[in-house]
């Protein structure tokens, strides 16, 4: 008998009746029902997250008014943003037009029994400081704000996951938001600081300039009060002739008449120079006080600086009213002799106070010298510090950028979210669903595979007793099974290529890594049933277990316990989990040519054990051969 003929022989074994006919479709059909319909239910479980029902608690009573004092430091835009605010119903608002869940705004208790109810997945619930948290960052007590999340596992695990991946989002949305908000604040601020630096260099260049100018009035100053000082000595020495010239008047009556004349004249010019001498301190008194009041000198020191010249500008009064007095008497002693003979002793003790008046101007008039040269030296250190403080606001000025409020909003943006993730994929699954296709159209092959040994015979013992040949026996064992999980893996192809509509980047390998996988596990299947008989069947089932749990079919394999881990190197179900993602999303496909070689390999010591356990039951019988089987 040639292997073909013992294929159809079981074939038709299997088809006698249209029992067994329905029970081989059925079957054939289990690694589509089971892959096709799993992941049919988790093809894109991401697009129904709208569909989801999350309860939405906004209990936020906004944030308070702030200090508008305050407020208007920051400018008048910022402040009336400061002013009242709802973050939370803003917040809320967005949530519900996202629609990324189904979102039901309700109480805090509603939020609650909901959730015991299974009403809800989750709920998300704005606490009622929650504004005012977030603005308490601008305060002396800054503190962080919540966003309170509650779940119930008992309703679903996954939905908890899901909730907290929610709130960690609208956490970095509303934090970024609120950073954007604060660094645009800021930059404000600085732009507003910048425009008063500017300002105040200004003032400070035309402080400058007038303590220059106040510098060469107060030289002009220095020069008049020297000249005041040189006339007033003058007057000084002039008066104490005038009190010698008395003197000698009062002794002799005859020479008055000649004495009277020069004395009337020499008396009319000092008269004049101390008149003038009186009438200028008014004058210079008036446009020192303007000169100082223009340089920005305090009041305290002008008014210091008055003082004293008030208290010479007493005793030029003073003196020019006794010059004024002495010249008087000697008009009137001009006018006659006999009048001069009678009053020389009056006019003597006027020229003696005169000789004092103008001795005190001299004094005073020397001072205002000395005050005038050190109001000049004044002067001059403060047109050094103007011009340092024009030089040292100017110089802060240009160290902030002078900015649009487009690019300070571009900052703002950049500062509260300055970093952007490009994600760059090798291969990537269209999908959640194509991203578990590989896992679970390798376990469907095993699926479908052990449930036909169900039904299909390993071994033929007609075939062992009427054919001596163990390399025939077995392959025939193994493709009678072979075959039909090639027709399961076409049909589960076809489910998730064009019923699922998953995208296979390259079709043919897909398709040839299924069949090779199916026919490997055959040929694992057949080999356990040829050594230990139902047993075998039943270790197939739990080396199916074996592999689901080390196979990295959701998890990466790295996080398996170190024994799963090294069953993953080694078990078949693995590398065909590989082996289909690089041919299903574009991958290295010389990295499934490797897996395939691991398949390969499986599937020769496979059916070379095989051979040697038929080469074995053609030779002899043993007792476990006639022993009833322990399952069936």
């Amino acid at each position: 008998m040639k292997i073909p003929q013992m294929i159809a022989a079981e074939l038709r074994r299997l088809t006698s009746t249209r029992m067994s006919v329905l029970a081989l479709l059925a079957l054939v059909a289990v690694p589509v029902l089971y892959g096709g319909l799993y992941l049919w239910a988790n093809q894109d479980p991401y697009a129904k997250f709208p569909e989801v029902p999350v309860a939405l608690v906004v209990a936020d009573a906004g944030s308070p008014a702030t200090d508008d004092t305050a407020a208007r430091n920051v400018g008048e835009e910022v402040a009336d943003e400061l002013v009242a605010r709802n973050v939370g119903e803003e917040v809320a608002d967005e949530l519900v037009a996202d629609g990324a869940f189904a979102w039901h705004r309700v109480s805090a208790e509603e939020a609650e029994a909901g959730l015991d109810a299974s009403r809800y997945d989750f709920a998300v619930t704005f606490p009622a400081d929650f504004s005012e948290a977030l603005a308490s960052v601008s305060t002396d007590a800054p503190r962080r704000a919540e966003i309170v999340l509650a779940t119930n596992d008992a309703n679903s695990y996954l939905a908890g996951t899901i909730g907290e991946q929610a709130v960690e989002r609208i956490r970095a949305a509303v934090a970024q938001q609120v950073g954007e908000e604060a660094a645009s604040t800021l930059l404000g601020a600085v732009h507003t600081v910048r425009g008063s630096l500017v300002d105040a260099a200004d003032g400070a260049a035309r402080l400058a300039d007038g303590a220059v100018a106040a510098v060469d009035g107060a030289a002009q100053l220095d020069d008049g009060a020297a000249q005041l000082a040189d006339g007033t000595a003058a007057l000084r020495d002039g008066t104490a002739q005038l009190r010698d010239g008395s003197t000698e008047l009062a002794a002799g009556a005859a020479q008055v008449a000649d004495g009277n004349e020069q004395l009337a004249a020499t008396a009319d010019r000092v008269g004049a120079a101390v008149g003038e001498a009186a009438a200028a301190v008014p004058q210079a008194r008036a446009d020192i006080e303007a000169a100082l009041v223009e340089q920005g000198v305090d009041p305290a020191t002008i008014d210091a600086v008055l003082a004293r010249l008030d208290t010479v500008g007493d005793r030029v009064a003073t003196g020019d009213a006794r010059v004024q007095e002495a010249v008087g008497e000697i008009d009137r002693l001009a006018a006659g002799s006999r009048q001069v003979a009678d009053g020389a002793s009056a006019l003597a003790g006027g020229a003696s106070a005169a000789a004092d008046g103008a001795a005190q101007a001299a004094d005073g008039a020397a001072q205002l010298r000395d005050g005038a040269g050190t109001l000049a030296s004044g002067l001059g250190e403060l047109a050094d510090g103007t011009a340092t403080l024009r030089d040292g606001l100017a110089d802060g000025a240009a160290q902030l950028p002078d900015t649009t409020q487009e690019t300070r909003d571009a900052q703002a943006t950049t500062i509260a979210d300055p970093i952007t993730v490009e994600s760059d994929s090798a291969a990537r699954a269209d999908s959640y669903g194509a991203g578990l296709a590989p896992f679970f159209a390798a376990l469907a092959g095993w699926i479908g595979i052990y449930a036909l040994f169900l039904i299909v015979k390993p071994i033929s013992r007609r075939a062992i007793t009427a054919l001596h040949s163990p390399i025939r026996i077995t392959l025939a064992g193994w493709l009678t099974p072979a075959l039909l999980g090639g027709v399961q893996m076409l049909g589960l192809y076809a489910t998730l290529a064009v019923t699922l509509g998953f995208s296979m980047s390259h079709p043919l390998a897909v398709i040839g890594v299924m069949l090779l996988a199916s026919a490997t596990y055959a040929a694992i299947i057949l080999a356990l049933n040829v050594w230990l008989g139902s047993v075998g069947q039943f270790l197939g089932l739990v080396l199916m277990v074996l592999q689901l749990v080390t196979a990295g079919g959701t998890f990466p394999w790295q996080t398996l316990p170190a024994p799963l881990a090294a069953l993953h190197q080694v078990l078949p179900m693995g590398y065909v989990v590989d082996a289909l993602r690089q041919a299903m999303y574009g991958g290295d496909l010389s990295r499934a040519a490797a897996d395939a070689g691991v398949l390969a390999i499986w599937l020769g010591a496979a059916l070379v054990a095989s051979a040697i356990g038929v080469t074995r039951m053609t030779h002899a019988r043993t007792l476990r051969d006639l022993q009833p089987s322990l399952i069936g």
